[in-house]
């Protein structure tokens, strides 16, 4: 089965992160997103991927020189303007030459969905389109989605007020697809697949919704970016894991790692502690440094405290200075 996965995004959330490391190579775990992401599709029967892009292909190139990821054989459709996501889609499953059922993917999302059930569900329902649903305790924030009682998508209700929602079920970002769907998207122009596309399609009755409660999480922001770290070297994910210290990685027998994430080419200094934190390749923490709470590429002085903080590549935290709730380089004084 062939699948399609939106990564034309800049990571605008996520950065100053993604100043140096683009979104979807950003690391879970040891292990990029984007090949965390695939590695699930393939384990529900996908076996080949085109990569929407907005941008050059260049670093996917690189990292999957072979043309395969994850088990599956990678195709890059590259934009030549952004086109949303349903212009995206569009433009990937022409390139691709999609004609049957497929499965559309958002690269920010990270899930332990069964893809395999999801296509069953679909096919079952005699679906144009099939959303995978998540259940959110407070969809106030979230479009959510009503449903009736055969599954089928009624309406969508954006960011209803406390109390008023009709379900607490929201689009999780994961679609199965019929190529009748492709031309319902005007070609070349931008087009959001989810304000657009699928409202027609519901006013014509052929959304279906299928509800789990399956592992998913939206790593678009850095605290939901590092909480799926967590989340992988803790265990609470059935088919990744990982170990927190990676053995590449140049640790001083005196520090104190708690609950992180510690990549290859990080280095952390004598006395320092580091907590329910990631450092990535290149992050050096200094001699009795506090990391608490944190991502960080770049360098943190020696006695230095972070708490709840993005560092850059080019982030620099002095020494003895204490920080907390920022990004360094500042993504606003850009």
């Amino acid at each position: 089965m062939r699948a399609v996965v939106l990564v034309g995004g800049f990571g605008t959330r996520l950065r100053p992160l993604t100043y140096s490391i683009p979104k979807p190579m950003l690391p879970v775990g040891h292990v990029s997103i984007i090949e965390r992401l695939i590695a699930n599709l393939v384990r529900g029967g996908v076996d080949d991927v085109t990569l929407a892009l907005g941008f050059k292909p260049e670093p996917f190139l690189a990292a999957f020189p072979d043309g395969t990821c994850s088990g599956a054989t990678l195709h890059y459709a590259v934009e030549p303007e952004p086109l949303d996501t349903a212009g995206a889609i569009r433009f990937a499953a022409e390139f691709r030459g999609i004609d049957d059922t497929f499965v559309v993917a958002n690269g920010d999302v990270l899930t332990d969905l069964d893809i395999a059930a999801l296509v069953a569900f679909h096919r079952s329902h005699g679906a144009e389109a099939t959303l995978h649903l998540i259940g959110v305790e407070d969809p106030s924030s979230f479009g959510v989605v009503a449903l009736d009682a055969d599954g089928r998508v009624e309406r969508f209700v954006e960011k209803p007020a406390p109390g008023t929602a009709p379900s607490n079920l929201i689009n999780a970002g994961t679609y199965v697809l019929e190529p009748s769907v492709i031309q319902r998207i005007e070609p070349g122009v931008k087009v959001s697949i989810e304000r657009v596309t699928f409202p027609a399609i519901v006013a014509d009755g052929g959304v279906f919704g299928m509800a789990t409660e399956d592992y998913w999480i939206d790593t678009g922001r850095p605290d939901l970016y590092r909480q799926a770290n967590l989340d992988v070297v803790s265990g609470h994910r059935p088919h990744d894991s990982c170990v927190g210290v990676h053995g590449d990685a140049i640790i001083d027998p005196t520090a104190d790692i708690r609950s992180s994430v510690v990549a290859s080419g990080a280095s952390v200094g004598a006395g320092a502690v580091v907590v329910d934190s990631v450092l990535l390749a290149g992050a050096v923490i200094g001699r009795d440094a506090q990391v608490r709470e944190s991502v960080v590429i770049g360098h943190i002085g020696d006695g230095a405290e972070v708490h709840d903080c993005v560092i850059g590549a080019d982030g620099v935290v002095a020494a003895g200075e204490r920080v907390a709730e920022l990004r360094r380089p500042d993504p606003d004084a850009a």
